[in-house]
């Protein structure tokens, strides 16, 4: 990755006519670094909505009725005590309901691929998960082994750290190696570049890394870590990458009217355990 092209195209991103407009942008003191302002209203003018998948947790029941929004859902179940019980149960709703996929830990893939076998429902699994501080020959070996095991989607971390510190071409292996081992096995690369740790600029040249090394879509948050997704995020992600990369929100989505501001902004999936209390609109949910 050329360093001075980045930035480049972080300058251009930010100086965009379109994206100023709908914007509040606040210049720091430090000079050229700037914060987006949430504004889901603006958000919504400037994104060409095409929303194709939802993710969410254990517990979407028998009253959700519209099939195709079924579709739309990747049924997430990542916790540290997540047990055997739990995934049957995960893994039963997603082939009554034929959720485009289940997410969870790798462990777990081969119980996944066995349960859901004859179904159209996809097994999804992390990488690097969550800090992403792990090495890219153990990422990618993870990888690896959970696409041997039936995973056909795999969620994997950044290395923050190295993308703070400006090394965008360790960055960039770091994601590649992965993709590449992923597009062996015909299987989709999500990247989560954990929003609330970076700055904007960070945020863009995160997006600009993954779509040059191939990944198919770029997500907010591991929903581990000190936030998740804005509405503000997914707009300027989607803006970056623009219609030939997926976004996926995830982290913090606790209502039907999150769910539906991270759509309206840009979003093809969203990432909740919260998943009841979304589809039936209830309030007071527990968000991942």
């Amino acid at each position: 990755m050329n360093p001075s092209l980045i930035d480049k195209v972080v300058h251009q991103v930010f100086t965009e006519k379109a994206l100023l407009k709908h914007y509040k942008i606040a210049e720091s003191c430090a000079g050229w670094e700037r914060n987006v302002v949430d504004q889901p209203v603006a958000v919504k003018n400037i994104i060409n909505v095409g929303a194709e998948r939802i993710a969410a947790g254990i517990g979407v029941g028998s009253q959700l009725t519209d099939k195709s929004i079924a579709r739309m859902i990747d049924h997430t179940m990542l916790k540290a005590d997540v047990t055997v019980d739990d995934i049957k149960k995960l893994c039963a709703e997603a082939r009554e309901y034929v959720f485009a996929s289940v997410c969870v830990n790798p462990s777990f893939v081969p119980l996944c691929s066995k349960l859901l076998m004859g179904s159209k429902v996809k097994v999804c699994t992390v990488i690097g998960f969550p800090l992403g501080a792990t090495s890219t020959q153990a990422k990618r070996a993870e990888a690896e082994e959970a696409l041997k095991n039936g995973a056909e989607e795999v969620d994997m971390v950044i290395n923050i750290g190295l993308l703070k510190s400006k090394d965008y071409d360790a960055v960039f292996n770091d994601i590649n190696q992965v993709v590449l081992i992923a597009k062996r096995h015909n299987a989709v690369t999500k990247v989560i570049i954990e929003t609330a740790l970076l700055t904007d600029e960070e945020k863009i040249k995160a997006c600009l890394i993954s779509k040059k090394a191939k990944a198919e879509f770029v997500k907010t948050s591991t929903g581990f870590s000190t936030g998740g997704a804005t509405a503000s995020d997914i707009a300027l992600m989607r803006y970056v990458v623009g219609s030939s990369v997926g976004v996926k929100a995830s982290g913090g989505i606790r209502t039907k009217e999150d769910a539906q501001t991270m759509i309206d902004s840009g979003a093809d999936r969203i990432g909740a355990s919260a998943s009841v209390k979304i589809v039936l609109g209830q309030e007071g949910a527990e968000g991942y």
